[in-house]
């Protein structure tokens, strides 16, 4: 959620030597932010996928966030032909302080630092598949 905060200054940002001021401290706030929850996000996400599934998940955040940038981008650029690049930066600000209402607020059920168990697939072994001679 501390990412999201950090947007909103872009948009607000006067003219000037004060205007590069607050451009630094929003970007450093926001890569710093950043850098903390990605590594720790992604430790979670490990730990929480089977061995056998860790590929399949790794590849489908990597396409999904690839995906997701690209076509935001795209929509930043409309919304800024539209609203101008202040407004595509103040939408853009909110709705990432909205995203936060997405984050999972209720009570968590289980116990906190519990990283739930990874569960096996029943896999065959190659050996097994074979036809029989």
């Amino acid at each position: 959620m501390a990412r999201t905060l950090w947007t909103i200054l872009l948009p607000l940002t006067p003219s000037g030597a004060l205007g590069v001021c607050v451009i630094v401290v929003a970007d450093f706030g926001l890569l710093f932010s950043a850098g903390v929850f990605n590594p720790s996000f992604t430790t979670y996400r490990m730990a929480a996928t089977p061995d056998a599934f860790m590929s399949r998940v790794g590849t489908s955040w990597s396409v999904g966030a690839k995906t997701c940038q690209a076509a935001f981008v795209v929509a930043g650029g409309f919304i800024a032909a539209t609203a101008g690049v202040r407004g595509a930066l103040l939408i853009a600000g909110l709705l990432c302080m909205a995203s936060a209402l997405l984050l999972p607020w209720r009570k968590a059920r289980l116990p906190s630092g519990h990283v739930p168990a990874p569960t096996t697939e029943a896999v065959a072994s190659p050996a097994t598949d074979s036809p029989a001679a």
